[in-house]
Order: C-alpha cells, then structure tokens, then sequence
C-alpha cells in the first residue's frame, strides 16, 4: 500500500505540476513559455525520484511500470496495483486542474501538431530513449539516486524541449489519458495510450541486447 500510495502522489504531483504549467502558460499569454513547460515537466520528476524514489522506484508512468516488468525486474502482481495508482493521481490531478481553471478546454492534453503517424513514431522513439536510460540507471526496479534522478529529469525536459510541439512528448499513458478524460478531448488518444509502451518494450530489447544479464536477464522477484 505504500508503494501505490507513493505512485499516486508522484504521478498527481507530476501532472498537476507538468500539465498545470501548459495551463498556466495559457493562462496567463505565455508567461511560462515552452522551455520552462519542458523544465518544469524535466524538475517535477527529479523531484518525485528524490522523494518517493525509495518507496515505489518512483516509475511515475504505466509505460516504465510495463517497462520494468518487460525487463523481469518487477514482479506480475504489482503491475495493475503501480498502474491504478498512477492513473488515480493522475485523474485527481487533473480534476483538480478543471476546478481551479474552469475556463481551460484543454487541461494540458496532449495533441498531434502534424499527423498521427508522425507523432507516433515521435512517442515510441522518445519512451524509447527513456526507458534505456532509466533501466541503466536504476537498481531492479527502483529510479532512487543521484545519478537516476539528474539523468531521468533531463531526459525528459530535453525530450519535450525539442518534441513537444510537434507531439506534446508525453511518454506517459498516465498523463495524456487524464486531462483527457476530465476534458473531454478523446482525440488522438490512442496515440498517447499505445506508443510509450511499446517504446518502453523495444528500450528493454536494446538494453539486453547491450548489457546481457547485467540488464534483463535475471528476474527481481522484489522491489
């Protein structure tokens, strides 16, 4: 209970900080401006690892829960606890988004600048790069540390620094499917709900490929 309780105060405290910073942005004609939207997104992680890193691992987001569970490094039976929970912090996040900017339509969703495919392929390449780093900076399937936090939280501002005004850069299932429910913007969601996985899957793949047994070989039967 206390590692679905971790994840669900880090992942309210990572899309109530990331999706409201797009909303604040909005809100107020661009006072945030994009790179701090990315750097608040990169902060907000480090942060959580920093936190609630050796409780939970801090995973934040169904795709590196997934990942880690590709990879043999968490157990079958935490997989569904880790993801309700994050999709719980994530929903409460953004209701509560909705009830302090009411006027807001958006609520920070993620949407598609150019096609679908392109920002598919953008969301799987990007998950990709994160979960490679994540799984080589972590222990089992726990992102705790100096190094895992610097390295994660940069990643991920870097990413949506560069990606997210053509995909929104989300790598997280928990954080577009949110502001989408409480908003009612179901389209393109799919994208957003069926890419990070399988990037965080193919990260996992390469991250075998590369460090055999030191990586993905050897079952964690525990956090």
């Amino acid at each position: 209970m206390k590692k679905c309780g971790a994840e669900l105060i880090g992942t309210f405290a990572l899309v109530f900080a990331g999706t409201g910073a797009i909303v604040s942005n909005e809100a107020s004609a661009g006072a945030v401006t994009h790179v701090g939207i990315a750097l608040t997104f990169g902060l907000i992680v480090l942060a959580m690892i920093y936190t609630v890193g050796d409780i939970s691992g801090a995973h934040l987001n169904p795709a590196v829960t997934i990942g880690f569970w590709a990879a043999r490094r968490l157990p079958s039976r935490d997989v569904l606890p880790y993801i309700g929970s994050q999709l719980t912090g994530a929903l409460l996040a953004s209701g509560l988004l909705r009830i302090l900017f009411p006027q807001n339509h958006l609520l920070g969703a993620t949407l598609p600048a150019g096609s679908d495919l392109q920002s598919f392929i953008l969301e799987i390449v990007l998950t990709f790069f994160l979960m490679l780093t994540i799984l080589n900076v972590s222990t089992g399937a726990n992102e705790k540390g100096i190094t895992a936090g610097i390295a994660v939280g940069a990643v991920i501002a870097l990413e949506a620094m560069f990606a997210g005004p053509i995909c929104g850069a989300s790598m997280n299932p928990a954080r577009s499917l949110a502001p989408a429910l409480v908003s009612g913007h179901f389209e393109h969601l799919w994208i957003y709900l069926t890419a990070p996985p399988i990037g965080a899957c193919a990260a996992m793949v390469a991250c075998r490929c590369v460090r055999e047994n030191e990586c993905c070989m050897k079952p964690q039967n525990a956090l």
